[in-house]
């Protein structure tokens, strides 16, 4: 391995390629020298969050509430932003905010996360970050496949033993199975909720159904008031309604089918979580363990923090949601509103739909249906070992249950 050039203070090494798997998210487990590690490893074999939960936060989820079974152990929960926005961020920068402070502070010595690559800034590429000042060049979105992990031996031939990772679920779920074998000395994990993932390849596709300059499209993000919104280099942006998005247009596999099948959205084994999905407009943290508080108190009065709110009710857009992934899981074509009607919807939607938290539960909700019926129609002997009881939980309101041999 050797480090691209890139100046000090942040290395994007190269890596050994993938090892050919099945339902994979290339988190970078199976390019390490021990490949195998992926069967223990991987969230899409057997997945034990109740054990890792106990391990890491020294408890498991409370199943008697529903904040604890939809979002996962967790000690606070927060509308969050920092007081002044860090220019180039994806929200304000708090996710890379609390990875600079880290470093600043010496608590690691270095952060392994991802970065644009250099040739298409939306492609996302590992990278170990070791000078506060460089966390700057790793804020904002990526799309598509970024094994992180693999840096794991690149830190460790670096001698670092105190590191942060900054993660999507599937990654850290591996990273918590292999941390006992890593003898790191200090381990913080940041987690980002994760959003359906895709290739870069199939992101630049979409960008291209949704502007004609998809060239000059700078930033992207998918809102909690039902809207994405575009940036571009002219300063110009663009809020797309949620039911003008041509989402039923897109190719069948767009979305890979690790994500029709993900069973933590929130990233539960994180430290903590910093997402949107309950923010209402700000940055929604989860702090699930002495360490995420004490990573989120060294911030002190850069942070803004409130309760989160909530309001409205999901049921019938989540039924809404169920109904057509049914279809989807049959092969069937989705069923489309009418044009006149998209417009209307997209204008009463944010007035009148799911908000702040109850907004979270219900994509939450969402998810654990499209497992359930991804898997049953796809890869039914999976199930059994691949869900967990508190996704069976989610969708129990909406009459989903198992069946035989599928839970454990």
């Amino acid at each position: 391995m050797h480090d691209k050039a890139h100046s000090s203070g942040l290395m994007a090494p190269d890596l050994a390629p993938a090892a050919p798997r099945g339902l994979c998210t290339d988190c970078g487990v199976s390019r390490m020298a021990n490949a195998s590690d992926c069967g223990r490893a991987c969230q899409f074999i057997q997945p034990d969050y109740p054990f890792e939960e106990v391990r890491v936060h020294g408890r498991a989820r409370d199943m008697s509430s529903e904040d604890e079974v939809m979002f996962g152990p967790h000690q606070q929960i927060y509308r969050a932003a920092l007081k002044k926005p860090k220019l180039g961020a994806q929200w304000t920068g708090l996710t890379t905010e609390l990875a600079r402070s880290l470093l600043e502070r010496g608590e690691v010595s270095a952060v392994l996360t991802v970065g644009p690559d250099p040739e298409d800034r939306w492609k996302p590429q590992p990278v170990i970050v070791t000078d506060p000042e460089r966390i700057a060049d790793v804020r904002g979105m990526r799309m598509g496949y970024a094994p992180v992990l693999a840096l794991l031996e690149t830190a460790a031939q670096m001698g670092h033993t105190k590191i942060a990772v900054v993660g999507i679920p599937c990654q850290v779920y591996a990273l918590r199975r292999l941390e006992e074998k890593l003898g790191l000395t200090a381990l913080y994990v940041i987690g980002t909720p994760c959003s359906d993932n895709t290739t870069t390849k199939n992101f630049h596709y979409f960008l291209e159904r949704l502007t004609d300059r998809p060239q000059e499209v700078t930033y992207l993000e998918f809102r909690a008031d039902y809207h994405v919104e575009l940036r571009f280099k002219d300063g110009q942006r663009l809020d797309i309604p949620f039911l003008k998005l041509p989402l039923s247009g897109l190719p069948n596999d767009f979305f890979p089918m690790t994500c029709k099948t993900c069973v933590d959205y929130t990233n539960a084994l994180s430290d903590i979580t910093v997402g949107y999905m309950g923010g209402q407009g700000d940055q929604w943290v989860i702090v699930r363990n002495k360490r995420g508080a004490a990573m989120l108190d060294a911030l002190g009065d850069l942070v803004r923090l409130e309760a989160p709110g909530t309001g409205g009710k999901r049921a019938s857009s989540v039924k809404g949601f169920m109904a057509n992934t049914v279809r989807a899981a049959g092969g069937l074509p989705l069923r489309k509103m009418p044009n006149f009607m998209r417009g209307i919807m997209g204008w009463l939607m944010p007035k009148i739909g799911p908000k702040g938290l109850e907004f979270a539960k219900a994509r939450l909700e969402m998810k654990a249906i499209e497992t359930v019926l991804h898997l049953r129609s796809e890869y039914p002997a999976k199930m059994k070992n691949m869900i967990p009881n508190h996704v069976w939980s989610i969708v129990e309101p909406y009459d989903l249950k198992p069946g035989d041999g599928e839970k454990r």
